[in-house]
């Protein structure tokens, strides 16, 4: 069995364009449409990937998005939005999906997109742990531990936390962080801030005055001093 993918959206069409496109790469798809049936079947078959339309009957892909991002471990996800659904988007990399699509989409994009994603869920085992007083990031198992309990941690923030991590004191650009953790060479620059808000909440003591993850104003942001 390949690389298995859940796509979930409530348009036929665009599924099956999606299913055929992902088959040929090699992943095993499952289709759903609505939110609803899209948890029941993520608890039966734990995917390796979600595709998550955000405009689903019942359940949004927004609520979906968050019930599973509640707890440690669950599977990447790639959000589909419409052209107009930026702050739906914003909403969504808030929540914890890894990336986004914006409809119209090219398939072979979407395609691209997962292989990304999917590629970086992988444990870079030439990586060292890293300790930062209560805090410790192990790259190998991808587990981020504060004061004793596993943090719920998203691919990209994982990533995104190892990251800075192993470069303290460095003035990183939002445009490095985004090519060194998403892939992109271009890009919405505010996916790096929108993650890095995310972070803060989970990490910082006061996420209103981050002591670990730093802004650099004029630049990006750097780890501790």
């Amino acid at each position: 069995m390949g690389t298995r993918v859940l796509v979930v959206d409530d348009d036929p069409t665009v599924s099956d364009v999606v299913r055929r496109y992902l088959e040929h790469a090699g992943f095993t798809v499952a289709l759903v449409g609505d939110g609803l049936a899209a948890l029941e079947e993520y608890a039966r078959q734990r995917p390796d990937l979600m595709i998550l339309d955000l405009m689903l009957p019942g359940v949004d892909g927004l609520e979906v998005c968050r019930r599973l991002r509640a707890t440690p471990g669950s599977a990447p996800i790639i959000m589909l939005t419409a052209l107009g659904e930026e702050v739906d988007r914003i909403v969504g990399l808030q929540l914890g999906a890894d990336d986004y699509v914006t409809k119209p989409f090219s398939p072979r994009e979407l395609v691209l997109r997962a292989q990304s994603v999917l590629r970086r869920a992988q444990p870079p085992v030439q990586d060292q742990p890293i300790q930062d007083g209560n805090l410790h990031i192990d790259p190998v198992r991808r587990v981020a531990v504060l004061d004793g309990a596993e943090l719920a941690l998203t691919v990209r923030e994982f990533d995104l936390l190892y990251f800075l991590m192993s470069r303290p004191g460095v003035a990183l650009k939002r445009a490095e962080l985004l090519e060194a953790v998403w892939g992109w060479t271009f890009g919405d620059q505010s996916t790096v801030t929108v993650h890095v808000r995310r972070l803060r909440e989970k990490i910082e003591k006061d996420p209103a005055d981050p002591q670990r993850i730093q802004t650099v104003w004029g630049v990006g942001y750097r780890y501790g001093s």
